[in-house]
C-alpha cells in the first residue's frame, strides 16, 4: 500500500514539475517579447537635448534601422530557440537521448559528458546559420563586420577546442565530485568552481585572448605618457598596457581592465585609439581605475560567492530526485537530466539575483564615472562615451523596464546627467 502511494506521489510530483518547467519557459519567452516590444516603442521617442549632438539626421535614421533590424532578428532567433526547447521538453527529447545513451555508455560520468556534449553540438549547429547571417549580412550591411569566413570558421574550431578542454574538464571534475562525495558535493563543487573562476580572472588575457587576438604593449608616445602620468597621480601601479587588434573582427571600439595585483592590465582596442582623442582615452581609463579604487571587482566577487553557493546547495539537494528526471522523460535520477531540469526550475531565483546584481553594477558605474570626473575628466568622459555610442549605433532611448531587466550599466543619458550634476575639479588638481 505504501509503495503504491509513493509511486502515485512521485508520478504527481513529476507531472507538477513538468508543468512548472513548461510554464517557466513560456513566461520567460513572453516576458522577453514584451520587453522587446516596449524597447522598440520607446526608441521612437524624441532624443533629449543632451543627446541630440550624437547623430545627425542621416546617421540617426541608420541607427534606428540597425536597432530595429537587430531586435527583429533577435526575436526570430529567440522564437526558433524557444520552439526547439519547448519541443524537447514537451515530447521528452532529453529523456529519449538519455535512454539512447544508456546501452551505449555504461559509465555514468562519461554518459553525462556525452549527453551535454551532444546538446552543445546540436545547439551550436542549429544556431550557427543565425550567427553567420548576423555577422555577414546584418553587421556587414551596417559597416561593422571585419570578420572573414576563414576567421569565423577558425573561431568556431577554437571555441570547440576550448569547450572540450576547459568546459569538459571542469564538468568532468564537478560530476566526479558528485559521484565520489554526494553529501558534500555542493561545498566541494562550489570551491572548485570558485578557484577556477579566480584563476581565469587573473590569467584570461594571457591564456585565452591570444588564441583569438594579438595583444601588443602600448608603444611609447603621448598616449602612454598621459596614461602613466594619471596612474602615478592617483597611485595606481600599472605596467601592463596593451593594444588588442579588435579591428580584425569589427569597427566597434572598446577597452577593459582585467586581472588582480601584479596581473592587472589595461587593454585598449585599436579601434578605440582611432576614434578617440588622448584625453578621452585617459578619461575612459580613469573610469576603469575608479572601479579598481572602489574595489568593485572584489565586492562583486564577494557578492557572487554566496549566490553561487546557494545554487550548488540547492542543486545538491535535488540531484537524487527521480521526479525531476521523470519530468524530462527519464526514468530515474541521474546527474545530467536533474541538472538540466534544475536549471529551469532555478531560473526565477536566478532572475531575481540577476536583477539585484545589475542594480549594484549600475551603482558601481556611477561611482566609477564620478571618480573620473573628480580628476577633471568629466567632459572628456562624456565626449568619449558619445563617440562610443555613435560608432556602434547604440540605442539611446531604451525603455526603463528593459534597462531594469537587462542593463548592467546605466543608460548614456543617465550617465551624462550624473556626471554633469557634480562639477569636476579643474584638470590636474589633487
Amino acid at each position: 500500500m505504501l509503495e503504491k502511494i509513493w509511486i502515485l506521489f512521485s508520478y504527481n510530483m513529476s507531472q507538477f514539475l513538468f508543468v512548472a518547467i513548461i510554464s517557466i519557459l513560456v513566461v520567460d519567452f513572453g516576458l522577453e517579447r514584451f520587453l522587446a516590444h516596449l524597447n522598440i516603442k520607446n526608441s521612437k521617442l524624441l532624443l533629449p537635448s543632451i543627446l541630440s549632438d550624437i547623430y545627425d539626421t542621416e546617421k540617426y535614421a541608420k541607427q534606428q534601422d540597425y536597432f530595429r533590424t537587430n531586435t527583429q532578428f533577435g526575436m526570430l532567433t529567440s522564437t526558433f530557440s524557444f520552439l526547439i526547447t519547448i519541443a524537447m521538453y514537451a515530447f521528452g527529447g532529453f529523456g529519449w537521448l538519455d535512454s539512447a545513451l544508456q546501452p551505449l555508455i555504461t559509465h555514468e560520468i562519461l554518459r553525462s559528458l556525452a549527453f551535454f556534449g551532444i546538446i552543445f553540438l546540436a545547439n551550436d549547429l542549429l544556431t550557427t546559420p543565425f550567427s553567420w547571417y548576423d555577422t555577414f549580412v546584418i553587421e556587414e550591411r551596417f559597416g561593422f563586420n571585419k570578420v572573414t569566413p576563414k576567421i569565423f570558421i577558425l573561431d568556431k574550431l577554437k571555441g570547440y577546442l576550448l569547450t572540450i578542454i576547459i568546459g569538459g574538464g571542469l564538468l568532468f571534475a564537478i560530476i566526479s565530485i558528485y559521484y565520489l562525495s554526494a553529501s558534500y558535493f555542493w561545498l566541494i563543487a562550489w570551491s572548485v568552481v570558485t578557484v577556477f573562476s579566480l584563476f581565469m580572472s587573473m590569467f584570461y588575457s594571457e591564456l585565452i585572448v591570444p588564441l583569438f587576438n594579438k595583444q601588443t604593449p602600448l608603444p611609447d608616445g603621448e598616449l602612454r605618457t598621459e596614461i602613466e602620468k594619471f596612474a602615478a597621480k592617483v597611485d595606481f601601479k600599472l605596467k601592463n598596457i596593451f593594444v588588442i587588434d579588435g579591428s580584425k573582427r569589427s569597427t566597434k571600439a572598446n577597452a577593459y581592465f582585467t586581472g588582480f595585483g601584479p596581473k592587472k592590465r589595461i587593454v585598449l582596442y585599436d579601434t578605440l585609439m582611432d576614434k578617440m582623442t588622448t584625453d578621452e582615452i585617459v578619461a575612459v581609463l580613469a573610469h576603469e581605475v575608479g572601479h579598481y579604487k572602489h574595489k568593485h571587482t572584489l565586492k562583486t566577487m564577494f557578492v557572487s560567492l554566496p549566490t553561487s553557493l546557494l545554487l550548488f546547495y540547492l542543486l545538491g539537494l535535488i540531484l537524487k530526485s527521480d521526479a525531476l528526471a521523470q519530468a524530462l522523460g527519464g526514468t530515474t535520477a541521474n546527474f545530467h537530466l536533474n541538472v538540466l531540469a534544475f536549471g529551469i526550475i532555478y531560473s526565477p531565483v536566478s532572475l531575481l539575483l540577476d536583477l539585484a546584481t545589475n542594480q549594484l553594477s549600475r551603482k558601481y558605474e556611477y561611482q566609477a564615472d564620478n571618480y573620473a570626473a573628480k580628476y577633471g575628466f568629466g567632459s572628456q568622459l562624456i565626449s568619449g562615451l558619445k563617440k562610443l555610442s555613435a560608432t556602434s549605433l547604440s540605442n539611446l532611448m531604451p525603455h526603463p523596464l528593459y534597462v531594469f531587466f537587462h542593463y548592467s550599466h546605466p543608460t548614456l543619458y543617465q550617465r551624462i546627467t550624473n556626471i554633469v550634476k557634480e562639477p569636476p575639479t579643474p584638470k590636474g588638481a589633487l
